[in-house]
């Protein structure tokens, strides 16, 4: 792949890991990688639409994979995929943690590992520095009693106890 393509991968994810959302500006020890959506294995090219920028983490998890078993359902799902979805649709911050918040975003979640222990810790720490955004300090909207609702002009919503505590972009 060219060197144009490499650019404009990097350009159009903002220099951001599509997956987990780790600015390259903040990992100076590893370098993020453009990687194959559908790997090249399963019939995927270098085109722009089949590229996403990955850290390492996120393109070692991932690997040739096109699905993952939702750990809610058990069903088998096809991974997020960078160009087709909407991250804030399948995903959302919550305090460190990435929640799945469909069977697309919980099966992604699970197979790139994004909320091992280091993980988290890391993106907690760039939360407190100002280097990654805050949506909200609780544990799990689903697992504290709190109501996702979807507003297609702003974002997710997250109500408790009947009114809006936070809204994600």
């Amino acid at each position: 792949m060219d060197a144009a393509v490499r650019q404009l991968v990097w350009h159009r994810a903002g220099d951001r890991c599509e997956y987990c959302r780790l600015p390259q500006a903040t990992a100076s020890a590893f370098t993020f990688h453009v990687e194959h959506i559908r790997a090249r294995q399963h019939g995927g090219g270098d085109e722009p639409l089949n590229l996403a920028l990955a850290c390492p983490d996120c393109n070692r998890h991932k690997g040739p994979n096109l699905s993952a078993i939702d750990p809610e359902t058990l069903a088998v799902v096809s991974l997020f995929h960078p160009r087709e979805n909407s991250w804030n649709e399948h995903f959302a911050m919550v305090g460190a943690r990435i929640e799945g918040i469909t069977a697309v975003g919980r099966a992604t979640a699970e197979l790139l590992d994004m909320n091992n222990d280091e993980r988290v810790e890391m993106r907690a720490e760039l939360q407190n520095c100002g280097e990654m955004q805050v949506v909200s300090r609780m544990r799990s909207p689903v697992a504290a009693g709190m109501i996702l609702f979807r507003d297609s002009t702003v974002g997710w919503w997250i109500f408790g106890g009947g009114r809006p505590i936070s809204l994600t972009r």
